[in-house]
């Protein structure tokens, strides 16, 4: 999926979420927040997967159920809940690595234990408009740790 396309994609699954939010308050389960949110992506005609496992490759083994994504939508975008006081910087991590695994470009990562749901939407990317050729570059900053 192109860049206007995550972006519509996106577009549409923040506003379901705050929906939820506003009507039911962030004192759930992730899981409630989970349902709700496959009801309401549905509503709106997205194509929605749960809990969807995701191999995870390393030289020659594959660890066939070593997680599962919250939400996979349009085949594009990958949604991780969460219903926690403080989002960790681990989460993000988290999200990426789902990111890097299911070789999609964007996901959100979505809590729903705060007072108003924007302040709970982070945004990761995946090498989002890097050109192939720089994406597995590795370039060495110098750093003067002189006292």
């Amino acid at each position: 999926m192109d860049t206007a396309g995550l972006n519509c994609t996106s577009s549409s699954i923040i506003p379901a979420a705050i929906e939820i939010h506003r009507t039911l308050g962030p004192g759930l389960l992730e899981s409630n927040y989970r349902t709700c949110l496959i009801y309401e992506l549905k509503l709106r005609k997205l194509d929605v997967a749960s809990e969807l496992v995701v191999p995870v490759r390393y030289k020659e083994l594959v660890l066939d159920t070593a997680y599962r994504i919250d939400l996979l939508v349009e085949d594009a975008v990958v949604v991780e809940l969460k219903a926690v006081e403080t989002i960790l910087p681990v989460h993000r991590a988290q999200l990426l690595t789902y990111l890097r695994h299911t070789d999609k470009q964007l996901g959100l990562l979505i809590n729903f234990k705060v007072d108003r749901l924007v302040l709970g939407i982070d945004r990761i990317v995946n090498n989002f408009g890097i050109p192939e050729a720089l994406r597995t570059r590795s370039v060495q900053i110098p750093t003067d740790r002189s006292p």
